[in-house]
């Protein structure tokens, strides 16, 4: 990444642009091209693209970025999302397969990568549950975003590495649904109505106010932009949270949980 950087910061100023003129070429922040010349974020291949384009590098950074190493446990269809998430000040997600990453304590995300297949090995296990604890921390900011859950009451039946670390992890469900700024609330069972039958999904407000939309499948993610696009699942979620219990009756279901386990 450093080395990809390197070239890109080559090619720019051989090519009389500066960091903000760049970024206001493609609508990105100054911010942005300097974190990716400093080698801290990934270049993607559709920037990488347009950057040969402009800088008329012929395809010297999309040849670059092919023959990266693959030594990134975070697969690169799933970067784009992270580094977003990051900047992200408002976040919504509505998931109905298993706990929300921001909300896993340890030994659930060591339950849930050890249910992957094919399967990890244990170093790389441990890479990931690392890897997810310190995505944890945006809720922990000083200026935390302004973040909200809706998870289905399956999710909450299933006892992914045993009890005790099902009770650990509603445990941690119920701290987290006393902090200020995070709202969570249950979908529950038996509803006669389901506005999110299609599957989890995330919603991103950027500094800049932009919306975005996130969906994960088997075998890769969808980072949406398109307003079309945001604004369906838009109204899906706010659907959602008519459906789920409010807070406080979301709050009552988690200690019913937490005693009953």
């Amino acid at each position: 990444m450093k080395m990809v950087g390197a070239l890109l910061a080559t090619f720019r100023e051989a090519a009389g642009h500066t960091q903000r003129s760049l970024g206001e070429h493609f609508v990105v922040s100054e911010q942005q091209i300097a974190s990716i010349e400093q080698g801290r974020r990934p270049l993607k291949p559709d920037l990488a693209d347009q950057l040969d384009d402009l800088l008329d590098t012929k395809g010297a950074l999309t040849a670059a970025l092919a023959h990266m190493p693959e030594v990134d446990l975070v697969p690169l269809w799933a970067e784009e999302y992270l580094d977003r998430e990051r900047e992200a000040i408002a976040i919504s997600v509505y998931d109905s397969l298993a706990v929300p990453g921001q909300l896993q304590t340890e030994a659930y995300a060591r339950a849930v990568f050890r249910s992957r297949v094919p399967v990890y090995d244990e170093d790389e296990i441990e890479q990931l549950v690392a890897t997810r604890m310190e995505r944890q921390e945006i809720l922990h900011r000083k200026v935390p975003p302004t973040t909200s859950f809706v998870l289905w009451e399956a999710l909450l039946k299933d006892r992914l590495g045993g009890t005790e670390v099902y009770i650990e992890q509603v445990r941690k469900l119920r701290e987290y649904a006393d902090v200020p700024g995070v709202s969570i609330q249950v979908l529950p069972l038996g509803r006669s109505s389901h506005a999110g039958l299609d599957g989890p999904f995330v919603l991103l407000e950027t500094p800049e106010h932009q919306r975005l939309a996130y969906m994960e499948t088997q075998r890769g993610s969808h980072l949406i932009a398109d307003p079309d696009g945001v604004g369906i699942l838009t109204q899906k979620y706010a659907m959602l949270r008519t459906q789920a219990l409010n807070t406080e009756d979301s709050r009552a279901l988690l200690d019913r949980l937490r005693g009953e386990a």
